[in-house]
């Protein structure tokens, strides 16, 4: 029954982020993405990636490892960057995909216990996690290296603190 469920969600969301895709105008865009956001259940992330990032691949199989469930879009690099502003992604936040989970944002190579994490705490006035750039060792980045590398929380302002260090 709760696979059930979730392959609904998944399908409710795959039509609202289609519509964000498809939208002709920043505006329409918004309105898909703030419906796909409330449309979210909290397994189920809408991941943005270019279709030729490895590591969002990679990343992806990270957090379907640990039980949310994916639906991916592949987007030209104007239009993610376009989708991280509208998301309020802030640009030292940036990396190389974004991800929606119950009306959270998440930025780049987070890992899942982290997103799990927000998801029970729900930390006031926070929008979503970045991990900014693409650090070895992080999930996604796992690699011959790792780095030290922190978890950020940012909100509606803009303002960027640190949730976390790994």
């Amino acid at each position: 029954m709760i696979g059930s469920m979730k392959r609904v969600a998944a399908l409710v969301l795959v039509s609202a982020a289609a519509a964000c895709s498809n939208a002709d105008t920043p505006e329409s865009r918004s309105v898909a993405l703030a419906d796909a956001q409330s449309s979210a259940s909290p397994d189920t992330m809408i991941v943005y990636k270019s279709p030729t990032c490895g590591c969002c691949s990679k990343w992806v199989d990270h957090i379907e490892q640990n039980g949310f469930v994916a639906v991916t879009h592949d987007v030209d690099n104007p239009e993610l960057a376009r989708m991280k502003q509208e998301l309020g992604v802030p640009a030292s936040e940036f990396s190389c995909h974004t991800a929606i989970v119950a009306g959270y944002t998440i930025e780049g190579h987070v890992p899942a216990d982290a997103v799990r994490r927000l998801l029970a705490e729900k930390p006031a006035g926070v929008r979503g996690l970045a991990v900014p750039g693409m650090p070895a060792g992080s999930p996604g980045m796992e690699g011959l290296f790792s780095q030290k590398y922190d978890i950020h929380t940012f909100d509606d302002d803009g303002n960027v603190v640190v949730y976390e260090s790994r």
